[in-house]
């Protein structure tokens, strides 16, 4: 790939800060089709890392390190830079990590792995739950402490907050140049940590694992409310939309307080004890039987109860079990960091980290007002 001189190479001896991993397929499963949900289109998608390019190149970030892709995303990203290059935009220097893409859930675990390799110090996602599951999930089989940048792009997205690019960016920079530290940047998360048959198999959820009743993965994304047949949840807000507003309406968790959350449904021929109306996609609410929940303790192992069904992870089904498998959801806190956009900017906006000194002000000033005549 290539743009204009100097812009875009191979990895040069410097060390990109910031590595940007943008998924082109998130909010394109059968959610999409049974509710009534807009598709980002992957000009909107290159639009956001526009935002994001130029925002953190303002506060100083030189270099950007991001993924390949076969859906469009970089070959617009490479002329829309050209573009916006001639309208005297400033940007980073953008290169891309040394991949073949796949279209496949292997582009991001590979990204992730050559950014590593590569020095970043923390990673802009753009994507919905299950592509920040794909990126924590590396980092964490790395053993990298890489703190991650959400930003929503799915369609049911609990753990990307919904923030203009724009903001997040601006607590990015602030990060990577130095003018916030670890402490006042990043925020440790929760996830669960789903086991079969004493960690045979074994994978990780950000916010939620649902048992479901299916014995097969299929269309992988779970939005059948009649199938569910327990949830499990590292946090659970009221706000949000998906599988995690069951527990979010039921008994509100936030992100930063201790201990997770399981639920146990209803069946059809039980009478429940709690009946919730759940948004668990965009415009679609649905009833769902509740007969009882109760916290969960960090590092504690909770067995599921179904004989045999299947496992969904981040609302994609992905471990299917049978009556000789014993399956056990843990909730582990501190597990992996993220930057705190929040807090980021509540610290950068009360000790003046985006003033300007009055000395460039009025020289700004003077040089406007000459203008002007």
């Amino acid at each position: 790939m290539s743009l204009q001189q100097g812009a875009v190479e191979s990895l040069s001896v410097s060390s990109p800060s910031l590595g940007i991993i943008a998924n082109p397929v998130s909010a394109r499963d059968i959610r999409r089709i049974i509710a009534n949900a807009s598709n980002l289109q992957i000009a909107d998608r290159v639009n956001i890392v526009l935002r994001v390019l130029t925002t953190v190149a303002s506060l100083g970030v030189k270099q950007v390190l991001m993924m390949p892709d076969k859906g469009g995303i970089a070959a617009l990203l490479l002329r829309s830079l050209q573009r916006e290059k001639n309208l005297h935009h400033t940007f980073p220097k953008v290169d891309f990590v040394d991949m073949q893409p796949t279209s496949t859930v292997q582009d991001t675990l590979q990204a992730v792995r050559l950014m590593h390799a590569a020095g970043v110090k923390a990673i802009v996602v753009l994507g919905g739950d299950g592509t920040h599951r794909a990126v924590v999930s590396e980092l964490m089989r790395l053993g990298a402490q890489i703190p991650i940048a959400g930003l929503s792009t799915g369609t049911n997205n609990a753990f990307p907050e919904m923030r203009e690019p724009t903001i997040t960016a601006l607590a990015v920079g602030l990060y990577l140049t130095g003018r916030l530290n670890d402490e006042q940047a990043l925020a440790a998360n929760k996830l669960l940590e789903v086991s079969i048959n004493d960690g045979q198999r074994r994978d990780i959820a950000l916010v939620d694992a649902v048992i479901a009743t299916d014995h097969y993965i299929g269309a992988r994304a779970l939005w059948k409310t009649e199938n569910l047949a327990a949830v499990y949840l590292s946090f659970a807000e009221p706000e949000a939309i998906g599988l995690s507003a069951i527990g979010g309406l039921l008994h509100p968790l936030g992100r930063r307080d201790a201990g997770g959350l399981a639920v146990q449904l209803c069946q059809a021929e039980s009478v429940p004890q709690v009946q919730l109306q759940v948004p668990i996609a965009p415009g679609m609410v649905r009833d769902v039987g509740i007969s009882r929940w109760e916290t969960m303790p960090a590092n504690q192992a909770f067995t599921v109860e179904l004989s045999s069904g299947v496992v969904a992870l981040d609302g994609e089904r992905e471990m299917t079990f049978n009556a000789e498998e014993r399956v056990t959801v843990t909730l582990r806190e501190n597990a992996f960091p993220t930057l705190d956009v929040a807090r980021c900017m509540q610290i950068a906006a009360s000790t003046g980290l985006f003033r300007v000194s009055s000395h460039l002000s009025s020289r700004s000033f003077e040089k406007s007002a000459s203008r002007s005549h």
